[in-house]
């Protein structure tokens, strides 16, 4: 429930102490927050809804992933509410956001559900993922959930994020291939979970974030470890292995 406060606006003061002085009363510490988003009326409606409720303060408001990265290391939230879709990415802010500040709570807030920004965000480090038809007076709920350890997400989402994880546990417990072919890395699996999707290189260099070059590496190695002569025989026997 999201707190009003009271509804004088004297301060508080706890019970006396002995020789007439009053102990302190300790309110929780108010959290600051980040607003990155490029449509000004959603930053706006953020921050009266965060700032009605006395656990936040909103330290900064940018409109793109770089000013995003700047104001993080400058003001240094607990809390960064990034939109997906804003200029520079919103998804490439959270990945910097986490390696640079990663005290810092990572919360999207999107009008996109599809699955390449869900798990592009989770994989750049998100805490949660939350949809702009949400009632923006649940949000500080949402968010201090995220500071005690919960995840943010809507629960059809949740349920997406479950499937994808349960297809991808046996890969914890067995090899790809028999014989001396070394451990994929985790990176390297997406990339090759993307491969057996029969996914391009732009497309999966879109879907992690990351350079078209880097997924011409990671194929690479991945070919090398598995003992196969191309990629089409990588996601073949990916495909055979867990997708049957």
């Amino acid at each position: 429930m999201i707190d009003g406060g009271s509804a004088d606006d004297e301060p508080r003061t706890g019970p006396r102490q002995p020789g007439g002085g009053h102990r302190e009363s300790h309110a929780p510490a108010t959290r600051r927050v980040l607003i990155a988003d490029d449509h000004v009326p959603t930053r706006a409606d953020l921050r009266r809804a965060l700032e009605a409720d006395q656990r936040f303060k909103v330290c900064s408001e940018t409109a793109d992933a770089a000013g995003a990265i700047q104001a993080c290391l400058r003001d240094r939230p607990e809390i960064c509410v990034l939109d997906v879709k804003m200029p520079g990415s919103g998804v490439a802010a959270a990945w910097e956001i986490a390696a640079r500040l990663p005290s810092a709570k990572i919360v999207m807030l999107t009008v996109s559900a599809e699955d390449a920004d869900l798990f592009g965000a989770i994989r750049a480090g998100a805490d949660g993922y939350l949809l702009k038809t949400m009632n923006f007076a649940l949000l500080p709920d949402a968010l201090d959930g995220v500071v005690s350890g919960d995840a943010a997400m809507p629960g059809a989402l949740v349920g997406r994020v479950l499937k994808r994880l349960r297809g991808r546990e046996p890969r914890c417990r067995q090899p790809v291939a028999q014989g001396p072919a070394e451990r994929l890395t985790s990176r390297e699996w997406e990339v090759l979970e993307l491969l057996a999707q029969q996914q391009s290189t732009t497309v999966i260099a879109r879907s992690l974030v990351i350079s078209p070059s880097a997924v011409r590496v990671h194929i690479a190695a991945i070919v090398r470890k598995l003992g196969v002569p191309d990629r089409g025989a990588a996601a073949e026997l990916f495909r055979g292995r867990f997708l049957t």
